[in-house]
């Protein structure tokens, strides 16, 4: 009897434990109010992460994981996170900038093995920078899969990949650029991109995610839902995990590296996404841990091109949440939307992520995302 009463008090200890620092009341709201927001916007799954003052100190999930097996999402489960990614590509550069393999101005003609140059302004040097805030007049005309289309040696319609403006004077969004930086990753560091990655930046970390999609546990894997306005019903996204095994059989290091997508092809959960972001937030470090210098990380927060606010991987916006500046990044793709957003000065942030909704973004955001976030910023980091 004595025993059992112990038990039921450690119980009840760590149930309150779990729920702090919000009360029980407080998280069936938040779980009331997310189903709510879920049924307006008609959404699949939810997974979303809260960093306040520096701590994770909300996780859940919400829906389904798959429709047809009605399996429910839970927070152990990881998602294709599409841009968000770029940042991933991003700080493992820096870390080669950090180590003095490379510098941010290098000539990315002399660092990829092939002539990366604008033919209507071929004197202008198209730097490592440019392509990390999509400064580099490169676009996805020709598509971003394969490095053969921005090739002179190989696509005689090269010319295409490159904008009417001269590099470093205007900004375009481009997958393109960041699967040449994963591509420079793998030729400067000697290592294959997604296991770079895992090495670098994950492991120290003690985060679960990649690149390759067999070196993941594929059950843990939220199946990503495309919308079918004409049928008004959902379709699994059947390329969302495909693992490209007969390409990375004939891998060719330095050049075939855009099969691992490093433009969008992250895979990983919104809770450790979140520990992620703490990094970002923390100027670099994690548990006293430099995985960037704070100057790297600086450099990736500050925008490069004003207008669009946009720096190396990471944005800075004051819209997401409005009146509150933010940094971070949105991802779009095969159906899922997904946000990471924090702020360095007040020490807060979330993960959001969805792997199927109906609603189209709007004025950059999607709607459904910015409505969950609202709700969790005004009950668990604003109110306290």
């Amino acid at each position: 009897m004595h025993s059992t009463f112990i038990k039921i008090i450690l119980f009840a200890f760590f149930l309150t434990a779990a729920l702090s620092p919000e009360t029980y009341g407080q998280q069936r709201y938040l779980r009331k109010e997310i189903k709510r927001i879920m049924e307006e916007y008609d959404a699949v799954g939810l997974s979303v992460a809260v960093v306040k003052q520096n701590k994770i100190v909300y996780t859940h999930s919400f829906g389904l994981k798959d429709i047809a097996l009605d399996q429910p999402l839970k927070p152990k489960n990881i998602f294709r996170i599409a841009s968000i990614s770029k940042s991933f590509s991003a700080t493992a550069i820096m870390q080669l900038v950090d180590a003095g393999k490379l510098s941010l101005d290098d000539d990315v003609s002399k660092l990829i093995g092939f002539a990366v140059r604008n033919p209507k302004y071929p004197d202008v040097v198209i730097t490592l920078r440019m392509l990390l805030s999509h400064t580099s007049s490169i676009n996805d005309s020709q598509g971003y899969f394969k490095l053969d289309v921005i090739n002179p040696a190989v696509n005689p319609d090269f010319a295409a990949c490159y904008s009417d403006y001269a590099p470093g004077e205007g900004y375009r969004y481009c997958n393109l650029n960041f699967n040449m930086v994963g591509t420079l990753l793998e030729r400067l560091s000697g290592e294959r991109f997604d296991q770079y990655i895992v090495r670098h930046i994950l492991q120290p970390m003690h985060l679960y995610g990649g690149y390759c999609i067999d070196s993941l546990d594929n059950s843990l894997f939220a199946t990503l839902y495309e919308y079918d306005s004409a049928t008004q019903k959902y379709n699994a996204a059947a390329d969302a995990y495909n693992p490209r095994r007969d390409e990375i059989r004939n891998y060719k290091m330095g050049y075939s590296t855009p099969i691992f997508s490093p433009t969008g092809g992250m895979k990983i959960s919104a809770r450790d996404l979140a520990v992620y972001m703490q990094m970002h937030m923390n100027m670099g470090v994690f548990n006293e841990k430099h995985i960037i210098s704070p100057f790297s990380a600086e450099q990736m927060q500050t925008p490069v091109n004003r207008d669009q606010t946009y720096g190396l991987a990471l944005m800075k916006t004051d819209t997401f949440l409005p009146g509150k500046i933010l940094i971070g990044h949105t991802g779009l793709a095969y159906g899922l939307h997904s946000a990471m957003f924090f702020s360095p000065q007040e020490k807060f942030g979330m993960v959001l992520i969805t792997n199927g909704c109906n609603t189209p973004d709007t004025d950059g955001w999607n709607p459904f995302l910015q409505s969950v976030a609202k709700l969790l910023f005004e009950n668990l980091i604003q109110q306290h």
